[in-house]
């Protein structure tokens, strides 16, 4: 009961999760498709309405600047004389009365003497030619024309800011006005960005000039109070729309600079406002969300109530055939699905028996064989073909030459990642031609052509096999060389007949060539130097017309009591050479090291 409780468990999740994303990814996909779209134009329009506002704020900001640098303007035009001049006193009197912004004002001759000090707050001052060249508006205005200092908090509450204007000519002088900055609050309290969106301004240092709380403003300085308005500001100006006003809420902004004097207007909304529409409208999905998994819940555990008891068999019996028993069958008799779906388990378990007989078949002969040795008993499907027999073979040997004094002086990795590249490239050469490896101990190889598989031409398979083998660790042994390492490759080949069969024992099985074929493609290796390819006569006479070839003459070789014609390959570094065909003259004569080609006349 509590195998079939949890077998019905897991068919209950399995339905639940179809069921439940057929109805709730599409919802999901369509509420995702319209939150981003409808995000991404919220965003848009909040981006664009608080630039808005943040640049007609700006905009005002300049103007009210500009209207007082253009009052003060009137007070540079004319140059000074050494007698005290009332109609300048005049105007500026009037011009303390038309912009109250202007909390003091200064006018300096051409030396920088002062000539004329009004004040709201403080005692006037006429003639004192005091000496103010070395003031800093006095020289901002001489360097820029006009000249803004930084914001100041009179008695550390109200910020003022200097501003200096000089004319066209020195001899006319410097204007240096204290400005109120309070007035410009009028400006910023108007903005209203929805409900709860303001505005406020930094000067260039952070510190706040104006905002809609007056109170902020008269706390001056204060690093906490101004440390919020710090980070928005830097996180507009990297590029992220978005911040944390001074209650901690996050919050879209946009900047807007006041190019005079360096300060920066922006405007804030909460995000809880500007994107009040999305939430609503995820909500909203996340409601079809809800309902459409319970709707996707009830029907997964309605269909698979009634769908238990097939689905036990076929799990009953997929466990089965899954343990190996490929001969048990799924009885099921539904009329439906379920039942071809049981066929098919049926037929899928008598295809795995064959399968598994003829995969535990090619095993036990891979072990011992070639590949393509086991591939052909497994056609033929008896392993006749591996029994003792005489045939015309074609045996080829090759080894690395130095590689005894290499392996005596080099570490161990290094010999290993040789031999791994070595027999890496003879693998391919002699899979790729079909050959037969019979052996390899150390860096010698032998390998069979034409047993147990035939092929056509074996002595021209057997030649192409060899030059690939040549021009493969030719490559390798480029790269040796560079490292130090002193060897060479040589080939040798012979063709003849010889008996090749299965020796061995009961557990382990090699296929062979014995004969004095062997021994001869074997003698020939050793006889060959590095890049060369030694033959037989019998091999040259089947190669002559499709390579050109180098009659070495008789050669003394070890174990044979009389010399043999030895013949060798054109072989040029790593590849052959391009000249025609070579015709091989197999009679008896002295012609060592004579390439002999089809172009040459008998008597040359």
């Amino acid at each position: 009961m509590i195998g079939e409780r949890l077998r019905f468990r897991g068919l209950f999740q399995k339905y639940l999760v179809v069921l439940f994303s057929a109805v709730v990814i599409p919802l999901a996909a369509q509420g995702a498709s319209e939150a981003w779209f409808g995000y991404r134009d919220q965003r848009a329009t909040v981006d664009q309405l608080l630039s808005l506002q943040a640049t007609s704020a700006a905009i005002r900001i300049q103007a009210f600047l500009d209207g007082i640098t253009g009052e003060l303007g009137w007070l540079v035009q004319l140059p000074w004389t050494e007698e005290p001049d009332e109609r300048r006193r005049t105007d500026a009197l009037r011009l303390l009365r038309q912009v109250p912004a202007i909390a003091s004002l200064s006018l300096l001759d051409g030396d920088g003497r002062e000539r004329l000090y009004v004040s709201r707050i403080g005692l006037n001052r006429i003639e004192s030619r005091a000496d103010r060249s070395r003031d800093p508006a006095a020289g901002g205005a001489r360097t820029a024309r006009i000249w803004f200092g930084d914001v100041t908090y009179n008695r550390g509450s109200e910020p003022y800011v200097t501003l200096a204007i000089t004319g066209n000519r020195p001899s006319v002088g410097i204007a240096i006005a204290e400005v109120n900055l309070k007035l410009i609050w009028d400006v910023i309290s108007a903005i209203k960005v929805g409900e709860s969106g303001s505005a406020f301004v930094l000067d260039g240092p952070g510190r706040l000039i104006a905002h809609p709380d007056l109170s902020l403003v008269l706390r001056g300085d204060d690093e906490v109070t101004l440390r919020p308005f710090h980070l928005l500001r830097e996180a507009v100006k990297a590029g992220n729309a978005t911040g944390f006003d001074l209650r901690g809420n996050a919050v879209a902004a946009a900047a807007a600079p006041v190019t005079g004097p360096g300060w920066t207007v922006l405007v804030q909304q909460p995000l809880s406002e500007a994107f009040g529409p999305i939430y609503s409208a995820l909500w909203r999905t996340a409601g079809l969300l809800l309902v459409g998994a319970g709707f996707a819940g009830v029907l997964a555990y309605v269909l698979a109530h009634r769908m238990t008891e097939p689905i036990r068999l076929l799990e009953e019996g997929t466990q089965r055939i899954g343990a190996g028993r490929f001969d048990y069958r799924i009885e099921m008799n539904t009329g439906d699905e379920f039942q071809r779906l049981a066929d098919s388990f049926n037929a899928m378990a008598a295809e795995l028996a064959v399968s598994q007989d003829h995969r535990e078949r090619i095993a036990k002969l891979k072990r011992f064989l070639a590949p393509q040795v086991a591939d052909l008993v497994d056609r033929t499907g008896d392993d006749s073909v591996l029994l003792g027999r005489r045939t015309e073979v074609v045996v080829v040997f090759c080894d690395l030459r130095g590689f005894t004094a290499f392996s005596a002086s080099a570490a161990p990795e290094d010999i290993m990642s040789v031999l791994t590249a070595y027999y890496s490239a003879l693998g391919k050469a002699i899979t790729t031609y079909g050959a037969t490896l019979i052996s390899f101990s150390g860096d010698g190889l032998m390998v069979l052509v034409n047993a147990p598989v035939a092929v056509e031409q074996p002595a021209l398979t057997a030649v192409d096999l060899a030059l690939t083998m040549q021009s493969s660790v030719q490559r390798l042994i480029i790269g040796w060389r560079a490292q130090g390492y002193n060897v060479g490759f040589g080939v040798g080949l012979a063709s003849g007949t010889a008996t090749v069969g299965r020796i061995g024992y009961e557990d382990r099985f090699d296929y062979t060539a014995i004969g004095s074929v062997v021994n001869l493609a074997a003698r020939l290796c050793a006889s060959a130097s590095d890049g060369e390819i030694l033959m037989d006569g019998t091999v040259a006479e089947a190669v002559k017309t499709k390579h050109p070839l180098i009659d070495h003459g008789p050669r003394p070789l070890k174990g044979y009591d009389e010399a043999r014609p030895v013949f060798g390959m054109v072989f040029h570094g790593a590849r052959v050479s391009s000249e025609p065909a070579a015709r091989v003259e197999l009679a008896q004569g002295n012609h060592p090291n004579r390439v002999i080609d089809d172009r040459e006349s008998p008597t040359t």
